[in-house]
């Protein structure tokens, strides 16, 4: 992984609330943010964040549908910009 890799620190659950907040915060996005993925599409585009690390392996609860959503806002702003890419790491089966 890069060293200027942003970690995007989550808890035990993983949905739209707690990812926002989170990545806006691990961003460090500007005042008007306004908490829904259109907004963070926007910032992430404007900022200077080239990777992002999420690590799951202690996530007890993951909203899949807003967990889709937050990797197809990624995959669209690097289609289109770039940047950023994402690290994502699973806990092994062995850990389930």
């Amino acid at each position: 992984m890069p060293a200027q890799t942003v970690n995007i620190p989550v808890d035990e659950i993983l949905n739209k609330a707690t990812l926002l907040t989170n990545l806006a915060n691990a961003c460090d996005f500007p005042s008007y943010f306004s908490h829904n993925w259109d907004s963070a599409w926007d910032c992430l585009t404007d900022s200077e964040v080239t990777h992002l690390m999420l690590d799951l392996t202690a996530v007890k609860k993951i909203n899949t549908e807003d967990f889709n959503v937050f990797k197809s806002i990624i995959e669209d702003a690097y289609r289109d910009f770039g940047k950023p890419q994402l690290w994502v790491i699973m806990p092994s089966v062995d850990d389930a």
